[in-house]
């Protein structure tokens, strides 16, 4: 059945009408510009951040004006989208502070979210044989756990979507799966998103699991642990009880009457880092605070997005290379 289209009653909402002379972006903005600390509390990025993604998106967010009214202007675009992901609010908050139409923060979220994967999809790295290395030593010396490359997690980010679809999991809520392998300083080095929640982690975790079986990374040959002699010891990932012991790939000891150094090695393994970058990425961007009630594949466009500046959050984003689905 067709949908009937409501008739507008105004073209433009009395309150709206007043945006250049009572909008946040027009009455706070340029203050907070003058205060890096408020800045940064509201946008959750530095203003040196803000403006280097406002150079790289700019053009890329422009639109053009016509008869009937003027366009929102990038800054403007930026500021709302950045504040939807900072704060965790809802459109409807920011159709009163901003005095923009909902429909039209929708559209700028969703606009800009894409905007920003498009153009940083390939920040992070896939690292070098050297890199690897790298980051094997930077996991010895911060977890005291040595020839460990990453560890491997998945992250469900609830949804609100009906109970009997795909989306449904096993902790009983809607969600898209992120599936990250993070290193020790909590940056993510792979990331995959938008899986069903029903999916394991094991099975999003496939495709990155094929390539280093595959040995299509550059993953370092195995070799004596610092100090020692004798047996070598390969480089590995560590994960938690959803994933299947492998030569590559540890995880904890099951079960509750474990040995001492058995306890110490899952105490050594559960400090590896990974939940503390989705604990990072959920402070820094609180729209993870609360269920996203928008369609799925929106969802998916914050969670990349989120992932990008995540990755700002450290560099700026000026790294090559993202592995990706």
């Amino acid at each position: 059945m067709k949908k009937r289209r409501r008739n507008r009653m105004q073209w433009v909402h009395p309150i709206n009408l007043k945006r250049n002379e009572s909008g946040a972006f027009h009455v706070l903005f340029q203050e907070l510009r003058n205060d890096p600390i408020k800045f940064y509390n509201y946008f959750r990025m530095s203003i040196s951040t803000f403006d280097e993604l406002h150079g790289r998106l700019k053009d890329s967010l422009q639109r053009h004006n016509t008869f009937f009214r003027e366009c929102i202007q990038p800054t403007q675009m930026l500021v709302v989208a950045i504040r939807y992901l900072a704060s965790g609010c809802t459109f409807t908050d920011l159709h009163y502070s901003y005095r923009l139409g909902i429909s039209i923060i929708s559209k700028i979220v969703k606009d800009l979210c894409k905007c920003i994967w498009s153009l940083y999809r390939d920040c992070i790295p896939v690292p070098t044989k050297a890199q690897w290395e790298s980051i094997a030593q930077n996991f010895e010396r911060k977890a005291n756990f040595p020839h460990c490359i990453g560890a491997v997690d998945g992250k469900h980010i609830r949804i609100v979507n009906p109970s009997n679809s795909m989306y449904f999991n096993y902790k009983g809520f809607s969600s898209v799966v992120l599936m990250a392998v993070a290193v020790s300083d909590y940056r993510f080095i792979y990331v995959d998103v938008g899986s069903y929640g029903k999916d394991c982690d094991s099975n999003i975790f496939k495709a990155m699991w094929k390539s280093i079986v595959n040995k299509e990374l550059e993953i370092p040959e195995e070799k004596c642990l610092s100090g020692t002699t004798g047996t070598k010891v390969p480089y590995f990932i560590v994960g938690d009880e959803a994933f299947a012991l492998h030569r590559p790939l540890l995880r904890p000891y099951g079960g509750n009457n474990l040995t001492v150094a058995k306890r110490i090695f899952n105490y050594q393994l559960e400090g590896t880092y990974v939940e503390c970058a989705f604990g990072i990425l959920s402070n820094k961007w609180r729209i993870f605070h609360r269920p996203l009630n928008l369609h799925p594949d929106y969802a998916v466009d914050i969670v990349k997005a989120c992932v990008v500046l995540h990755k700002a959050h450290f560099t700026l984003v000026r790294q090559p290379s993202l592995r990706h689905r």
